[in-house]
């Protein structure tokens, strides 16, 4: 097995609303062999917003977009798994909901998105831009650490799942 990769979600706070599609997206992303390396429920501050989204800044759905994910709490999730990004990417599906309706209906997006606000999920295009994510969202957080200490335990099945938590933690 090959070094795993971090990647960092945001489960939207229309799906955190909603107990059923909740349940099915953590099954999903369970059942997809991921492991949660960090997960907390929180609602984003207007700041977080506006750094994690800086690159929409001039865009016309920019406003829409800060003001729906900060109305209610989201659970952002560190997942690993190896090829994680790409893995996630296409579990979510199109960025567009309407697109994922009909290209990838058996989507994230496709079966829980409601539009291109509410999509339902977010997650990372890049290494890069999941480094530059988990440091706005979970500070304390050191991807290098991980990677040197805990990331072999994690590839090597010595974790345990904390449903409550919604978490693996190394086996200690």
């Amino acid at each position: 097995m090959n070094i795993l990769q971090l990647t960092f979600a945001i489960l939207k706070p229309h799906i955190t609303k909603n107990p059923i599609a909740l349940e099915q997206i953590k099954y999903i992303i369970l059942t997809s062999k991921f492991k949660i390396v960090k997960s907390k429920r929180k609602t984003i501050t207007m700041q977080e917003a506006e750094e994690f989204y800086v690159e929409h800044k001039h865009k016309f759905f920019y406003n829409r977009l800060v003001t729906f994910m900060t109305s209610g709490p989201s659970d952002l999730l560190i997942l690993a798994k190896e090829n994680a990004i790409k893995d996630w990417r296409t579990l979510m599906g199109p960025t567009k909901a309407y697109r994922a309706h009909f290209e990838a209906p058996d989507s994230i997006r496709g079966k829980f998105g409601l539009s291109d606000t509410r999509n339902a999920t977010h997650g990372s295009d890049s290494e890069e831009s999941a480094r530059r994510e988990i440091r706005i969202f979970f500070p304390e957080f050191d991807v290098d650490k991980w990677y040197r200490e805990e990331e072999p335990l994690f590839r090597n099945d010595k974790v345990a799942f904390y449903e409550e938590r919604f978490l693996h933690q190394p086996n200690t």
